[in-house]
């Protein structure tokens, strides 16, 4: 039960992080530190709009079922090319920040879908 519990806490975190990301970055230009640091990155403004909408798609797979996996698997894919454009930015305080964010998707797969008795 406990297990089920932290996987709840950790899916809801991660769902909402996962919102709130995909929020702020189509908002980007209410937020200039964002934009400052996606320019840092290398990212283009027309890549902005898709970045926003995968977050969004990730936080929406996060929360059903069957595509739990999948969305873990998404949201790792995309830390990891935050973390490699961040390398090759130099800005190497990111890359530590980004690696908790890493291994939450790891642990929630590792948990399974909460109250599931037979997630995929």
């Amino acid at each position: 039960m406990l297990k089920n519990i932290m996987s709840l806490v950790l899916l809801l975190l991660a769902a909402g992080l996962s919102f709130k990301h995909g929020w702020d970055t189509l908002n980007y230009k209410q937020h200039p530190g964002s934009l400052k640091m996606m320019n840092e990155l290398g990212i283009s403004a027309s890549m902005i709009p898709f970045l926003g909408g995968l977050t969004f798609l990730v936080g929406v797979l996060l929360l059903i079922p069957k595509t739990f996996f999948l969305g873990n698997l998404l949201n790792a894919i995309s830390i990891v090319i935050i973390m490699a454009l961040a390398v090759r930015s130099g800005n190497y305080k990111m890359v530590l920040i980004e690696i908790p964010f890493l291994v939450l998707p790891f642990v929630m797969i590792w948990l399974k879908y909460p109250f599931i008795k037979n997630a995929i």
